[in-house]
């Protein structure tokens, strides 16, 4: 049978679209797509910056699958969260291969494919997990006795559930649970080997995706297929990312490495008597060795390696190389050993490997260090975590550059990735080369620049389709200027009295983002104390149910840290008034920022500006943005931070902001609130 070639464009499928799932044609959404499906045609990447209601998964899903159906080929759509995966899947992708059947003369198809660990493996339920306890919970009866109920619960789950997907069990198990029934890509012996194989739940998530044109997966597990030696995802020469913001910071969680001596123990119980005892306690006393040393550490960055350590993880890096050399290649054996083996190298090539990262990562200088390492735990908190060393990179740049842009057309957007008003910042993080896009700031403006016709990297394009909110109109800034700058001593009486003031002339209506925990509580008291309006506060219960109480009680404010900076989406009258105690820049002890910072000004750059203050901007728009979620809504943001008014890097972060009417006056501020309150539905 001929190809097709009488497809229909993308702004007429777009068209077709919005009208069948009884929408509105956006223009920002219109723009966007053309872009889309430019890029996609001439494979230069592309970087949209879409504001929220501008219907951007529509905008970039109907060129992703108008080139699948053409071409026969796949599309990846990436996404940070698992609440846009099951809006992609469960709402707009069944609702788009219905409406684009006709047009493009079959039904579109799509999968959500996750990675190894997040499928139940029968095998695994079959024959055991393998006797590893895990820190003191296992002393604990209750525990033992909770653990036994939810295994005993996955076992009655795995004859009913159809995709073996963690996600579809409701209510959840812990982690610990999940781990009896579960293995990663290194512990799986292969659909070929295991006598479950052709039942198996990832290669049959796997099967499907390979099959779809469109194929849904998260940015941890694009990041796997980008680090590891084998192929994760199906072919592919697409890729969209959308939650684009938050690439950089789930590749680097994903590219970070742990040693703890627990790894080393249960790594050498795995040994069992597939090698000598003598090697495998060689490894079970060099993790003895591991513990005693890092309970005498501090926690925190390590710029040198202690002298200690410089004894104890070469002792595990050579005990665990021993035992992988005991253990020797794969044979031809019975299943139950086989599975032994595979579960025993997995953990001990993970030891050997972290430990060799460890070690090199001080090999450099300052300036062209690739790691950072530092030395995690609390045994002093009300949840102790034992110590353990970590590693992860300092930049993810040269991965993504790699092993995403020079391997696939990539498309990537967000409703906040134009900081102090250019996309470079983010196409630095990216491995994009900069300069090959800016953003005119005015206000929704979107003003795409041609790519300079150089050979710095891959070309890309940027584009700030602008939002369908009218920000000035609707929305204010407030700078409190007059306050004090924040300290380290909690919130100042003044600052508590300006938010009292805030609250009490919104009639309540309050999303209070704070910088710390510490900070949300203190405020949480004192409002508390002070106002007749409903206070709640992260952390009082799961914070679904807050944000459904804060929707459904106008008068009520909530409280909280970084979960709610990004993740509360409420329309309406119940949120007038945003917040924010102070910038959010990273912890001065964070070791990853920290270890970013100082390298950038190694290399002669201001690593204040690249790393805090970018990360800060980042922060800042994903919280101000929590004011408009619909076209209708109306109210203020306002910022308590005198820095953001006062400071020299004020106006970077100023220009990272949606472009609110901005103000200093406060009584201006309070006036505003008091007509808002009285305007709203009670």
């Amino acid at each position: 049978m001929p190809a097709r070639t009488d497809f229909p464009g993308v702004l007429e499928l777009l068209t077709h679209a919005v009208e069948s799932v009884g929408g509105a044609e956006r223009p920002g959404q219109v723009k966007m797509a053309d872009a889309v499906g430019r890029a996609i045609r001439t494979g230069e990447h592309l970087a949209v910056q879409a504001g929220t209601g501008t219907g951007k998964s529509l905008a970039y899903l109907v060129p992703a699958i108008r080139h699948a159906v053409e071409k026969e080929a796949t599309v990846v759509v990436s996404t940070a969260t698992i609440a846009l995966q099951r809006q992609l899947v469960d709402r707009d992708l069944p609702r788009l291969a219905k409406a684009l059947k006709k047009p493009l003369g079959r039904e579109p198809t799509f999968a959500i494919l996750k990675g190894r660990r997040n499928y139940m493996c029968l095998h695994r339920l079959d024959s055991g997990a393998p006797d590893e306890p895990e820190d003191a919970q296992l002393f604990d009866p209750f525990a033992v006795s909770r653990l036994g109920k939810e295994v005993t619960r996955l076992r009655e789950w795995a004859s009913d559930t159809e995709t073996g997907d963690r996600d579809e069990l409701v209510p959840g198990v812990s982690d610990q649970a999940w781990r009896q029934v579960s293995v990663t890509a290194k512990e799986c012996l292969g659909a070929s080997r295991c006598p479950i194989g052709t039942d198996c739940f990832a290669e049959k998530a796997r099967a499907e995706a390979g099959r779809a044109d469109v194929i849904v997966t998260n940015h941890a597990l694009l990041a796997i297929d980008a680090l590891q030696g084998y192929q994760v995802l199906p072919d592919h020469d697409v890729v969209i990312i959308d939650e684009a913001h938050d690439l950089v910071d789930r590749v680097t969680s994903v590219a970070t490495g742990e040693l703890t001596s627990a790894m080393c123990a249960a790594a050498a119980r795995r040994c069992g008597k597939l090698i000598d005892a003598d090697i495998a306690d060689r490894l079970l006393e060099a993790g003895d060795g591991l513990a005693l040393i890092v309970d005498d550490l501090p926690p925190g960055r390590m710029d040198e390696l202690p002298r200690p350590l410089k004894g104890a993880i070469p002792a595990i890096r050579d005990a665990a190389h021993a035992c992988i050399t005991a253990l020797g290649s794969d044979r031809k054996e019975d299943v139950e050993e086989a599975t032994a083996r595979k579960l025993a190298r997995s953990l001990l090539d993970e030891v050997h490997d972290t430990a060799v990262r460890l070690l090199e990562a001080f090999d450099d200088d300052q300036a062209h260090q690739r790691d950072v390492v530092w030395l995690s735990g609390d045994k002093f908190s009300s949840k102790p975590r034992p110590p353990a060393l970590k590693v992860a990179p300092l930049g993810v740049a040269g991965l993504l550059r790699e092993r995403v842009f020079n391997q696939h057309t990539t498309i990537l957007t967000s409703a906040t990735l134009t900081l102090g008003g250019t996309f470079d910042t983010m196409a630095r993080q990216w491995g994009l080369p900069p300069g090959a896009a800016r953003v005119e700031q005015a206000p929704g403006a979107a003003t795409e620049k041609e790519v300079p016709s150089d050979d710095s990297g891959p070309k890309w394009t940027g584009l700030d389709v602008g939002s369908p909110f009218d920000h000035r109109r609707n929305g204010i800034l407030y700078l409190a200027k007059h306050l004090p700058p924040p300290g380290r001593d909690g919130l100042t009486p003044s600052t508590m009295d300006e938010l009292a003031e805030l609250i009490e002339a919104a009639g309540g209506r309050t999303l209070g983002l704070f910088s710390s925990m510490r900070a949300a509580k203190q405020a949480t008291e004192e409002m508390r104390e002070r106002l007749d309006f409903p206070i709640l506060c992260q952390g009082d219960d799961a914070t679904s149910l807050l944000v459904q109480k804060f929707s459904e009680d106008v008068r009520t404010c909530l409280f909280g840290t970084l979960s709610l900076w990004q993740g509360v989406d409420v329309p309406g009258p119940s949120l007038q008034l945003v917040v924010v105690d102070r910038i959010p820049f990273p912890r001065p002890d964070d070791p990853v920022s920290s270890a970013r910072q100082r390298a950038v000004e190694a290399r002669g750059g201001n690593g204040f500006l690249t790393v805090a203050a970018t990360h800060a901007a980042l922060l800042l728009a994903q919280g101000t943005g929590r004011l408009h979620r619909a076209v209708t809504d109306r109210g203020v943001v306002a910022v308590l931070d005198s820095r953001l008014a006062n400071a020299r890097y004020g106006g970077f972060l100023r220009a990272s902001l949606p472009p609110f009417w901005p103000t200093m006056d406060p009584k201006v501020v309070r006036d505003a609130l008091r007509r808002l309150d009285a305007a709203a539905p009670a």
